[in-house]
Formats: C-alpha cells, structure tokens, sequence
C-alpha cells in the first residue's frame, strides 16, 4: 500500500505554499496526497492532483470570558487561548481528516503544536525547519515529537545552538528556490527592462508576507550613492515625510522579478527561505535586511549567511549618508560563489524523495488498514459554515 501523505500549510504569504507545491511535484505518481490550510487559493492551478482541505483562518475569533482569557500559556505551547469553539473544530477537522485517510505522514509547514497534537493522535509528523531562537520547550517538544525534521537549506546554513540530538533527525536538501522561471543573461534583463547596461543598479524587493520595503531609508542611499540607479520592486512602508529622487524608482509589483535581480549589480532584501535561495540562485550580491519575524527567525538566518561571508547582515537600514556607503562597500567586495553554493538545484526532489522514503520506512510491513481514501466531512462545508479562530501556527 503507498501511504497517503498529508501537509499543513500556513497561509502567511506565499512561501510555505510555494515550497509545498515544489515538493509534491517531486512525488511518485502513485503517492496520495493531501494539503490543509486556511487558505487554498494559495494552490489555484496546481497541476498536481491533490486533495485540498479548507481550515479555518485562526485569526479573529474572541475568547469567550475574561477568566478564560486570563489563564497563562503552558510553556509548552505558542498560542493556544482557552474556550475558543473554533480552534476545537479546527484540531478536530484536522485530526479527522488524518484519520479519514489513514495517513502514513503528517508534514507540518509549521506549527509546534501541530507537531505535539499529531504525536498524541499516533501519527507520525515531520516538521519543516525555520531558524531562529527556537530552544524553547515549545520547540524542543515539536522536534522530539516528530519523526524527523526537514531543512529547506543547506547544513552550513544551521545554527551553532541547534542540539546535536536534534540535528541528527534533521534532513538538509540543500537550498530550496521555487523560482522555475527562465534565467536571461545580465544584458538581456537590462536591455528588456530599458535598464542602462553600465550603471550600477542597486534592487530592494519585498514580497507580501511583510510590512514593505522601508521607503525613508533608501533616499538616504539614493543620495549617498548619487551614480547609482535603486529600484524598489514590491510593497513599500511609508512614513510620509520623503521627498523623491531621481535616481531611486518605484516598481510596485511586478511578474518578471528575476529579470531585475538579474539586471542589478547587488541586491536589497529580507531573509525569507525562498528570497535567500533566490538570490543564491541569481549569484547576485546580497545585503540581507531581515524583517521581524517571530522567534527572531529572520535575524538568526541573516546572522548565518554574514558568518559564512554570503552576505551582508544590514541590521538596521542605514539613516545617514556614510552608513550606507559602508553597506555599498561590503556588498561590492562580497565573492558571490559562497552565496551561490548554498543553493541547490535538486533541493525539492531530494526533500521529496527523503519524505517518501521516510513513511514507506515506517511502514514496511504494516497490515492493510482497509480505510478507504475519501474526502473527510470538513472538506464538503460550504463556505459560509467555515469558522473562524485565532491564529494558533505561530512557527
């Protein structure tokens, strides 16, 4: 029997569903697979078959009396308020499901307490791996929970303070970019985007799952670096007090954002999974702006690739003119190649492969269940009876 494999996806931003997408399309054409979020638009037009299970958005949903509200978190857990109606259907439509399907592994894109329910409910779970500051008993009680854990990056990338025990559970695919689109030469992006093929051009970007690209900053650099063309590609965080420069332009959103990092000379960005290994992919030279993230999961990850001189850890965005000439500096004296070999181009199908081989390990041998693999119950409400909870998945 191929055993069903199930994955929960967080719904803020793109990314944990961008990277699931890639992974599933590496699967055996026979795997049965399954995917619960609280947003499923997020895999409109996906060419895999699949089974797509509609959560609750755990945002928004009041606890019901102040005493409830009042009761302290267990150390054990992130976000679990008490008396909340929804979140007990939310948990229990996803145990349902589970079940429904007899599924051989559970994939976790992320939730710690996802990854302790799954082990009380005897199913074995993988969770994906974030950095940060994550030696809480939260954590550390997910990762002893699962039976394995999966890294989108590659083993330099992980942290001095990640136990040795828990690192020898851990499955590095190497650098995971969901980017498949075409890559054109540094003259062809140039010259399809009216770029000036010799100026130094300078790209910040920022994707949804953040506030923007700070706006005030970057006319300090547009003056600071007078020669050089910045282009901001994205979101922009306003603080209504700057004045425009000529030399510092405003994309918005755009379709062809490889045609821009691979048109600039060195770019601006935060330290998302997906941005880091994009850049990598790119061999551009990277200044690292990482954004608030819980458990300081994006300044751990900066701190990681300025410790192997993949990139320049820019801490704060730089308010005066010889701060961001130093920042200019650094970046232009960065060997791009340590970048470039943390990505890996066979990042997805090894993950997928490991996961495979994973749960037909654990279940070599294993009697037939005779559960039938039929949609659960929670998959057929309609719209309008979905619930709505707080937001439980806090990495």
């Amino acid at each position: 029997m191929t055993r069903p494999i199930s994955f929960f996806v967080h719904h803020q931003g793109r990314g944990h569903a961008r990277r699931t997408m890639a992974i599933i399309r590496e699967f055996s054409p026979e795997r049965p697979v399954s995917v619960m979020t609280a947003d499923p638009s997020l895999f409109d037009g996906f060419e895999r078959d699949i089974e797509l299970i509609a959560l609750p958005n755990m945002i928004g949903a009041d606890v019901p009396t102040q005493a409830l509200f009042d009761q302290p978190t267990p150390s054990v857990m992130h976000c679990v308020p008490m008396g909340v109606v929804e979140m007990r259907q939310t948990m229990r439509r996803i145990l349902d499901h589970l079940d429904d399907i007899d599924a051989g592994l559970f994939v976790i894109d992320v939730s710690a307490e996802l990854a302790l329910l799954s082990r009380v409910a005897s199913i074995p779970a993988v969770k994906i791996r974030m950095h940060g500051d994550r030696n809480d008993p939260g954590h550390l009680g997910a990762y002893e929970a699962c039976v394995g854990m999966l890294a989108p990056y590659d083993v330099r990338l992980e942290q001095a303070d990640y136990p040795d025990h828990l690192r020898d559970k851990t499955f590095y695919s190497g650098g995971l970019c969901t980017t498949a689109a075409k890559v054109p030469t540094r003259e062809e992006a140039r010259a399809r985007l009216g770029l000036d093929p010799d100026r130094e051009i300078v790209v910040a970007l920022t994707g949804g799952g953040g506030a923007g690209t700070p706006y005030a900053p970057l006319t300090v650099a547009a003056r600071a670096a007078p020669q050089t063309l910045f282009l901001t590609i994205g979101p922009l965080h306003l603080e209504g007090h700057e004045t425009d420069f000529a030399n510092l332009i405003n994309c918005g959103w755009v379709d062809n954002v490889v045609d821009y990092i691979v048109a600039c000379d060195i770019v601006i960005a935060s330290a998302g999974d997906n941005t880091v290994h994009e850049v990598a992919m790119l061999e551009r030279p990277y200044i690292c702006a990482p954004e608030w993230r819980y458990f300081g999961e994006q300044a751990r990850k900066a701190e990681c690739l300025a410790g192997l001189g993949a990139a320049v850890n820019m801490t704060h965005w730089p308010s005066d003119f010889a701060g961001w000439q130093d920042v200019l500096a650094r970046a232009r004296a960065l060997d791009v190649q340590t970048l470039a070999e943390l990505y890996a181009p066979d990042a997805a199908r090894r993950a997928a492969q490991w996961l495979e081989a994973c749960v037909d390990r654990l279940w070599e041998g294993a009697p037939e269940s005779g559960i039938e693999h039929v949609p659960s119950e929670a998959a057929t409400l309609p719209e309008d009876q979905r619930p709505v909870a707080n937001d439980l998945y806090q990495q």
